[in-house]
């Protein structure tokens, strides 16, 4: 298990000048970067890398921005567009050495309403058409996609492990796994522990959030069922403390942060780190 952080909490967007956080990140003990790539021409992927190897850090995953004109339910133009950018995703990942494209690969976030159950299974196959599509392109290039549940009212197509399991199983490839985040599953789950272990093996990826977006353990979720399960799926993947602050606007509007939710985000990583390393490590 490695333990990682999103570069979120420090910039958006992400471009070559911010591979200048690495350094901070290796001396905190951090041993991942997940890096949300909000257009590819932000970055030179080969430059990128250099850099986390200069500071002998691993890229664990790219997180997909499902910003407006991205969706894998939308118009067909919305699907072409999502579809060319999870596929320049994926081809940056092969130069970054990534396994992982997480997040909610299948539509545009913040698209929440009350759909009706004809249109819920025409966009539950447009869905399911796209990402077999892409599952097909990440195969080849021996890279995974992790979908991610998030919570009702930033979609509502996918809110639950169930739900997530579910689509998987209809995509049927072995490129396809699910995204687990403590904060989404604070709002939609029962029991956080019960969804890690009925997720099992399919789990690819793992965000460990406090229920208020702050530090991990300085919150109200009950992380030792958590931990618990993890073990008891055998999980080796990464951990990886996303969170959001007002200090970087773009993402503090887009995540409805409107107050300061600890000190410093500098303290979100080091504490959070720690009490992760503690409870999970």
């Amino acid at each position: 298990m490695r333990f990682g952080i999103n570069t979120f909490l420090f910039t958006s967007p992400f471009t070559n000048d911010s591979t200048k956080l690495f350094k901070t990140f290796k001396k905190w003990g951090f041993a991942t970067v997940e890096i949300p790539i909000e257009d590819p021409s932000h970055i030179d992927p080969a430059f990128v890398k250099e850099e986390l190897d200069k500071h002998e850090l691993v890229c664990s995953s790219v997180c997909a921005c499902m910003g407006p004109g991205r969706d894998f339910r939308g118009t067909p133009e919305e699907q072409k567009t999502a579809m060319d950018y999870c596929k320049a995703l994926i081809d940056q990942m092969v130069v970054l050495d990534c396994p992982s494209l997480i997040g909610p690969v299948y539509s545009v976030v913040g698209k929440a309403d009350a759909v009706q159950p004809a249109q819920q299974k025409l966009e539950w196959a447009l869905v399911v058409e796209n990402l077999k599509q892409l599952a097909q392109y990440a195969e080849a290039r021996d890279k995974q996609i992790c979908v991610e549940p998030l919570n009702r009212f930033e979609t509502d197509f996918l809110n639950t492990c169930d739900q997530g399991l579910k689509l998987i199983k209809v995509v049927g490839s072995k490129a396809v796994k699910l995204h687990l985040d403590t904060f989404h599953m604070n709002i939609e789950e029962k029991n956080q522990g019960g969804a890690i272990r009925k997720a099992g093996k399919l789990l690819g990826h793992f965000h460990a959030c406090g229920s208020d977006r702050g530090t991990p353990g300085n919150d109200h979720i009950d992380w030792k069922p958590i931990a618990a399960a993890l073990k008891a799926v055998g999980y080796k993947g990464d951990v990886v403390i996303e969170s959001f602050t007002t200090d970087v606007k773009v993402i503090a509007r887009a995540a409805a942060i409107w107050r300061r939710i600890e000190p410093t985000r500098d303290e979100i990583a080091v504490k959070g780190l720690r009490f992760l390393k503690r409870t999970l490590g």
